[in-house]
Formats: C-alpha cells, structure tokens, sequence
C-alpha cells in the first residue's frame, strides 16, 4: 500500500534513524505496521542505493509533508540505552561534532549485536569404540589427559585427522559438548577479601562509600600520593555499589594499554572474577564478547582505555579515571575529546559516582576540588614504613656528563651504590629509540620523514629510522641521500637506547633492560622487573606509570628539562608530574628510595617544587599564571585545524573561517597560523587558536562559527575542544 493511501487511514509511526555515519541528525523512515520497534533498537534501512545499520533515535507520529522510505528489519540485540543515547547527543554538542560520528564510537563491534557463536567440544565419555586403531587409540589417549577440545584441536594434538576425531564421536567413545564461543563474565563477589587498610585508607573508603550509598550523581577526587594505595581504596567504593546494585556496572579507565595487566590481576583476587577488556590490543574476538556482554549487562566491571567510555552500558553506576591526569586521555586525530571531562559527563547523565584518582591530580580536576564541585579524598602518605622518595637535583651545569655520555658523575656514583646493595635502579627518559636525530656531519643535512614535518628516530636495535609521527620506518642508509658522502650519517641527542648502551657500558655485570612502548615484551619486562631479574631498567613514560617494584630504590631522570621546551601552557604542570610519577617508583616497600634529576634549570619552579615537596606552591603560582592570561581551568580554548594537499586552498580556507569569525566580548582568536609540523603524510596544516572566558560557551560559539562558512571537501576542517597539543 503506498505511503499515500496510508496518510488516509490515520496517523503513522515513523522513527528518526541515526547512522554511524559523518551526518548531521537522524533520517526519518516510516515504521511497517507489523514492525514493534521502541528508541535504542537496531535497525536495517535502506540509504541512498544501499542498505544501512542505524539506531532509533525517537519515535513520533503523524503526517509529514515529505515522501518517506521504510525501515527493513529489526535487529534481534540489545538496545542502545537512553542514558548512552543522551551521551551521544551531549558530546555532540560539545565536540561541536556531527552525532554520527559519535555514534559510530559506541558502534565498534557490529559482529557483537549477534548472538555468541558456538563451537562444538569433545571429552572422552568412558566408552570404548567397536574398532581401535592406532590413530584412534592416540586421539584417547589425548582425551584422557585434557579438557575438552574442539575436534581440529584434537586431531592436532594426536597427529591425526579431525575424521578420526568424528569417528569416535560417533561410536560413542568421545562426548560432544556445544558451547559459547563468548562466554558471559563471571560475577564479581564484593565481598572478597581486601587487603588490609590504614586508617587513612580507611577514613579514605569511607568517604567513598558514603557517596556509593547516597546513590545518583557524585563526583571525587582520589588525590594519593604515589604509593598511597589508591587502587584498594576505590576498590571499597567499587564493592558497595555491587552490594548496592546487583546488576551495577563499573568503568576503570586506564591511560596505558600496559597497565592493563597488573590491575587485572589485583582485581581479580579482589573480587573473585576476571572483567571484560577494553581498549585496541584486546583483538576483535575478545572486543567483540565484551561488547555483547557490556550491552546486555551482563559485563559487571569493564577496565578499558579511553574509547571503553562509548561502550553502551545497560546500567552505568561507577566510573573510575585512573591517574586522571594523564595527558593520553586526550584524543587529538578523528574525534577530538578529554575522556576524562567526558567521563564525568557520562557520569552525570547515567547517575552514576565518578571517581578521578591521582597522585599529581590535573590543575582542572584541583580547581573543581577547591571550589567543592567534587569531593576531595585525599591519602597524603604511603602506608606501613613506605615512606615518599628523597629527590635531588643534579646540575649540569655543574657536573656534565664525560663528553659523548648522557649519565653525570653523580648519577653513575648513585647507581654504584645502589647496585652494590643488590637494589633495582630505573633510568628514566621520555625518548624512544637511540637517538631522535639523524645528521649529516659533511653537509648537515638532517634525516626526515617522507611528507611529514619531522624527524627519524634512530632505532638501532633494529637498524632503522623511524617516524613516531606517521609509523615510516627505513633502514639507516650508509651513505647521506643529500650529498652522497658514505658514513657520515651520525646519531644527535639521546634516547632510552643510547642511554642503555651507556648503563651496559659502564655497569657490565647488571642485568638492563629498555621498556618502550616498542617493548614487544612488555608484561614480561615489568614482571621480571618485579621479580629482581633486572638490575637496570631503562623506560619511557609507560614505565613510570602504576607499577609496583618492590626492590627498586634508586630513580635517575637523565633530561628533567625535557617537557618544558615550546609553548604549551600546560608544559610546566606536565612536567611535575611525570617527574613525581617517575620519581614515585622508588622505595615503595621497606627500603627508602630516592630520586635524582638531571636539569639545565634546576630553578624552574616545577623542579624546586618538586624537590621541596612543596605541590601547593607550584599549584598556586601556576594557577595564577593560567588565571591572568585567562587559560583552563580558568579560561576555555578551542582549535580549528585545516588540512589540504595543497597549500593555497588550505591558506585560502583558514583565511576565509578566520574572516568569518564571530563578534563577541572576551573572545581572543589567534591565527591562522602554520603550526611547528606544518605538513603531516602529505597534508599541509593550518590553525586558528580561540580562547574565551570561562563565562562563554565555546561550543555554541564555535558551531555558530562554523555555520557561518561554506567549506569546500578539498579542505578538512576539524574543531578541537581544549586542545592539548601545540604542535
């Protein structure tokens, strides 16, 4: 019946669909009369020549003066709950982005919204077959041994084929069993036994608690110092929400990918059962289980990296942001957000505790602590005779490295002692590779990647320059391609690489290691760590991060100064505290621990800071540094970034968007401007810098910004809310 005999029967059904697809609003369809359908479904409709997935956005009736296409089918899966529906818009919103872009980050996993495949198991049964042969008797003999195993799994094992496998099965010798290939999760018992508490821990967990137990929306800020404990005191909150709620379910947001598998196993022994996984190293086969099982509610407890935050939870009561301050919450390329901003957001709209744990809390997450928008726990001091690291500096000014080396005296004197006690030292440098130049010495001319505004990285473990911007590898040529001249390519600067060569020279008889996130063996690196089975460790940031090694007592930062170069405002608070992340893994145990920095500027304030323990005094002058000049928290920023293959249209574009600008007091726009990597992979860069007072909405003067202008599609035009990187 066409759409137009029906307008004459009555009213209509029609359901506006959203499509994880860059479109501004949902599509109307007409609802089929014998279609059930209510808001989150999944449904199939029909898009321009194709067929698409799209969710209900709302459903509405009446007339409408347009012609309207049906929906095809129905999905059979769970809903996108409202809560995630009011995410979805709300970030939009915010991010100054299309909704189905943000949509397409809660739809990662369309394999997920079928049912668990199945896969079809045998065990022996007892019996005997009729007929024994030798391949059957080594496919019994097999079975006797192991837990059931899928029939190529067997036939494997025995050297057989999977026939004979079948063949038993069918003469009753073996039992057939079918099972889910994605399990559910077991469920976390919130009464497992904890570790013992402090009294400050436990004055800690019960502020926590009681806000559990006030239900709804709350918001906290763990600040511990490192060592602290923190992990066991939002394990308390975490327990009485499940006490609380049955069917709860619980977000831990992690920074790395690596610190995944430590707080794994803490939760684990804590709560009697393993949680789902989440973040871009779990695989498509474990994404996909966790997907379903979150979706259904059937995942109680998710620890997951930043992009677990779109996962769509039936029943969202407690979020976790661990070390909340970390600049890797932030996401730069595709869609631009904060997670943990959007974590409180999220937690807000789902009703749910929000908890931001850190030992160096963001200035932003402090200011909301001060003014009494969260609540603020703190753990000032390590428990048992743990007590917080003595740090010094050491200047190189002063006592420099021998030429050509990268460890002062001091520093090589520290670690001699500490060896000969039968203690761990780490050696921190936030530089991957050897060496992050490559250089001429006949012409000077320098290595650098193909299209984009950057340097090679030297690797030589591997033998070959490396792009950390693009991932570009080649292999270190022997002659210069400028000027032809052969071995002259020399390695400028150091990274964790060159600085364990050095550690190796100078310490022969210790055991060093490099821990990167090139580490292809990370876990075992960090657990050989904890064992005592590396007298060195040389990292990166990822070994700074959460980990607990009992015998390591000595933290030497080869280049304090190297975060406080260029013009980011937020460069002197990152630099405090990746050095008190770093300097925080010493002397976590029974043995005291001590830090020591190597600077050029052993009187910036975020080093005497530091140095002196004094955090307050760093926090007040840099807040009122950001407070004059009007910068988050105190102040908003927004970028518009502009990409093209070729020059002019993107000068032409930026040009144009800043022409366009909108009139408004206690705007600041800066720009267009060529950022310090002007051309990524072939795309030539531009951008605007857009700072406003707090009392502004950024994201509203930003879409009526962009509404303004018609952009071309040879020209990518993104807007970033606060942005954190400047270059």
């Amino acid at each position: 019946m066409s759409g137009e005999m029906m307008d004459l029967l009555g009213p209509r059904r029609r359901a506006a669909i959203l499509f994880p697809m860059p479109m501004p609003e949902p599509f109307d369809y007409w609802i089929p009369e014998d279609m059930e359908l209510a808001a989150g479904d999944h449904v199939i409709a029909p898009l321009g020549k194709r067929e698409a997935h799209g969710v209900v956005w709302r459903i509405e009736d009446g007339h409408v003066d347009r012609k309207l296409k049906s929906l095809l089918e129905r999905l059979d899966a769970p809903p996108i709950p409202e809560s995630t529906r009011q995410f979805v818009d709300w970030a939009a919103g915010y991010l100054v982005q299309q909704p189905g872009i943000v949509l397409r980050s809660v739809l990662r996993s369309r394999e997920a919204l079928s049912p668990s495949p199945t896969e079809t198991l045998y065990a022996r049964s007892g019996g005997e077959p009729a007929r024994m042969t030798e391949a059957r008797r080594k496919v019994l003999d097999v079975a006797d041994g192991s837990d059931p195993m899928t029939a190529a799994d067997l036939a494997r094992s025995a050297g057989v084929t999977a026939s004979v496998v079948k063949g038993l099965a069918e003469a009753g010798a073996l039992q057939p069993e079918i099972r889910l290939v994605d399990p559910p999760y077991e469920v976390p018992d919130p009464d497992g036994a904890g570790k013992d508490l402090t009294l400050l821990q436990v004055e800690a967990a019960g502020t926590l608690r009681r806000l559990a137990m006030a239900g709804g929306f709350q918001a906290a800020l763990l600040d511990g110092v490192t060592g602290s404990g923190k992990t066991e005191v939002y394990f308390e909150a975490i327990a009485e929400v499940l006490r609380r709620d049955p069917t709860a379910q619980i977000l831990i947001m992690l920074p790395e990918i690596a610190l995944t598998e430590a707080v794994l196993g803490r939760f684990t022994a804590r709560f009697g059962a393993e949680p789902a996984v989440w973040h871009s190293g779990a695989g498509p086969k474990n994404r996909r289980r966790a997907w379903r099982e979150v979706a259904h509610g059937r995942a109680r407890i998710v620890i997951g990296a930043r992009s677990a935050l779109f996962l769509p939870f039936a029943n969202l009561k407690c979020v976790v942001v661990d070390e909340e301050h970390d600049p890797t919450y932030k996401q730069d390329e595709g869609l631009a957000y904060q997670a943990r901003d959007l974590a409180v957001a999220r937690s807000k709209l789902a009703g749910a505790l929000v908890i931001l744990a850190s030992a160096t809390p963001s200035l932003e997450s402090l200011t909301n602590a001060r003014s009494g928008r969260y609540v603020h726990v703190r753990l000032p001091a390590r428990p048992g005779a743990a007590v917080l690291p003595e740090i010094a500096t050491i200047d190189l000014r002063v006592t420099p490295p021998e030429p050509g080396h990268w460890l002062s005296p001091p520093l090589l004197e520290a670690m001699r002692e500490t060896l000969e006690r039968k203690e761990q030292v780490l050696l921190y440098l936030n530089r991957r590779g050897y060496a992050p130049l490559v250089l001429c010495r006949a012409c000077g001319h320098r290595m650098m990647s193909p299209d984009t505004h950057a340097y090679l990285v030297e690797h030589r473990y591997t033998g070959r320059l490396v792009c950390h911007v693009t991932g570009f590898s080649m292999p270190k040529p022997d002659t210069c391609p400028s000027c032809g001249a052969e071995d002259s390519l020399t390695s400028v600067g150091p990274g964790v690489e060159r600085v364990a060569e050095e550690a190796a020279r100078t310490f022969p008889e210790a055991r060093c290691a490099v821990y990167s996130s090139d580490s292809a063996s990370g876990a075992q690196i960090v657990a050989a760590m904890e064992a005592g089975e590396i007298d060195i460790m040389i990292g990166t940031q990822i070994a700074a991060k959460g980990h607990n090694f009992p015998n390591l007592t000595l933290v030497g930062v080869v280049d304090a100064d190297l975060g406080l170069a260029g013009g980011d405002p937020r460069a002197g608070e990152r630099t405090f505290q990746t050095l008190v992340q770093a300097a925080g893994r010493a002397g976590r145990a029974e043995r005291p621990g001590r830090a020591l920095l190597q600077t050029h500027q052993p009187e910036h304030e975020a080093i005497q800071a530091l140095v002196a323990g004094d955090r307050s005094a760093f926090l007040d002058l840099e807040s009122d540094m950001r407070a004059s000049l009007g910068l988050p928290p105190f102040g908003r920023l927004a970028a518009v970034n502009f990409m093209a293959r070729e020059l002019e249209p993107v000068e032409r574009v930026a040009g144009d968007f800043a022409a366009a600008a909108p009139r408004s007091e206690g705007v600041d726009i800066w720009g267009p401007a060529e950022p310090p990597r002007a051309m990524v992979r072939g795309w030539h860069r531009r951008r605007i810098l857009v700072r406003a007072d707090k009392s502004i909405d950024m994201s509203a003067f930003m879409r009526s910004w962009k509404a303004r202008v018609k952009l071309p599609s040879s020209v990518r035009v993104s807007i970033d809310i606060d942005p954190y990187s400047f270059i």
